[in-house]
């Protein structure tokens, strides 16, 4: 758990942190101005790109409850960022890995989508199940994850104290006309 919260911290940090590096390790490690200036716009996309990432990754119900990230993003994360933490280090193949850096975004974005998106049609079925038991009369139980599993109360089939059979609640709006 502590490596997937420190990630949930650690992309927004990367988003500012990673284009950063890119611009001083090129600088340091013998980079040439005319590269040097490739790589600043570069890092300005690549810096965009985290923060959409890590904005996506954040629209997530489950992770923004836990303030921690999956699993998969803490993998696909790590080996994005590894890409980019490489690119000053080797000047010969900074232009494959610069194409990798580009690649391993895009699928790390389209990841971050998909598991949004399987996300929210989780818990859309999960409440399409509650209604459909709902509608037969069934019971619905509710899970607190404090505590345990307990029914909800059904007031369709609940019995009025006055002994008589219950009916839909029902909601009168009365109307005032000014003029005759």
């Amino acid at each position: 758990m502590i490596i997937r919260r420190t990630f949930y911290h650690w992309q927004f940090i990367a988003a500012g942190a990673l284009p950063l590096w890119l611009l001083v390790g090129s600088s340091i490690f013998g980079s040439g101005a005319w590269a040097v200036l490739g790589i600043f716009f570069g890092a300005v996309l690549i810096g965009l790109g985290m923060l959409l990432v890590a904005l996506v990754i954040f629209a997530r119900k489950e992770v923004r409850e836990t303030r921690a990230v999956s699993y998969a993003d803490v993998g696909v994360l790590a080996l994005w960022h590894a890409l980019i933490i490489a690119i000053p280090f080797s000047t010969d193949a900074a232009g494959w890995l610069s194409v990798l850096v580009i690649l391993g975004g895009l699928a790390v974005f389209w990841f971050a989508v998909w598991e949004l998106v399987d996300s929210a049609k989780r818990r859309m079925r999960a409440m399409v199940d509650l209604v459909e038991q709902t509608a037969r009369g069934q019971m619905p139980v509710q899970s607190d994850s404090a505590g345990p599993r307990h029914p909800l109360p059904n007031r369709t089939t609940a019995t009025p104290p006055s002994g008589r059979r219950a009916t839909p609640e029902t909601i009168v709006i009365e109307e005032k006309r000014d003029r005759p």
